[in-house]
């Protein structure tokens, strides 16, 4: 698109959601040596970043927070609880709902990954003011893409 031609162009570099898909890519080859030494995927260092923040949640509660649906959370949260990391149990109150908490070793397992943030922060080469922006920017820009 430009000031001529206001009609959105098809070429790849002028995508918006290419180069957020390619950032993506570049986080997770970042994450991923990180993630390995601790034994957890990302979608696994997520939920359990959810957990270390409130234990004892529910399955929709996790995927209020993660934007994902329990059919996808239900796998990924079986193999947490085999890796002895999460417990999954009833609701006393309501059957219906599954909780999930944190093991011993899931408790253990933050101070593993304690560094993890920052590592990812320094490979970015931002400042903590242009970090902060970008994620606010691109947290408003979901909010908008979700109406």
């Amino acid at each position: 698109m430009t000031q001529d031609d206001p009609t959105p162009s098809l070429a790849l570099d002028h995508f918006l959601c290419f180069s957020i898909y390619a950032a993506n890519h570049a986080f997770n080859r970042v994450y991923k040596p990180l993630l390995d030494a601790i034994g957890l995927t990302y979608p696994q260092y997520l939920v359990m970043a959810v957990l270390w923040e409130k234990d004892d949640v529910t399955v929709g509660a996790i995927g209020e927070r993660l934007f994902l649906e329990s059919s996808t959370l239900t796998p990924l949260l079986k193999r947490l609880e085999g890796m002895g990391l999460v417990t999954r149990s009833r609701d006393r109150q309501d059957e219906r709902q599954v909780r999930i908490g944190l093991t011993e070793a899931g408790r253990t397992l933050r101070g593993k990954a304690a560094g993890v943030p920052a590592c990812i922060f320094e490979a970015s080469g931002l400042d903590v003011e242009t970090g902060t922006r970008l994620k606010q920017d691109l947290d408003a820009l979901r909010q908008r893409l979700a109406r």
